[in-house]
């Protein structure tokens, strides 16, 4: 599998890309919304370092596996979340 996303750079940046944008929007994101240009700036930021993580990833490291670890992490968390507020809310 690290072979074969270290060939495909493209869909390597887009997957890096989804995981850096949900992990900050679960964790990260401020209660308040941003002004717009900060908002851009943000989203700019992350296209950026999405960047340079690929070329990390091409060269052998296991970063989207890393993150993918972390995103499965964080939807088991939200589950948890979500259980215990039905359990609560019924019993």
């Amino acid at each position: 599998m690290q072979e074969w996303l270290s060939e495909h750079k493209l869909v390597s940046y887009v997957l890096i890309l989804a995981f850096t944008i949900y992990i900050f929007n679960s964790v990260f994101r401020p209660q308040a919304r941003l002004p717009l240009l900060k908002e851009v700036l943000v989203y700019v930021v992350m296209a950026i370092g999405s960047f340079v993580l690929m070329i990390l990833q091409v060269d052998k490291l296991p970063i989207i596996q890393c993150m993918g670890i972390a995103v499965l992490m964080m939807l088991m968390l939200r589950g948890r979340q979500l259980y215990d507020k039905y359990r609560k809310k019924s019993g």
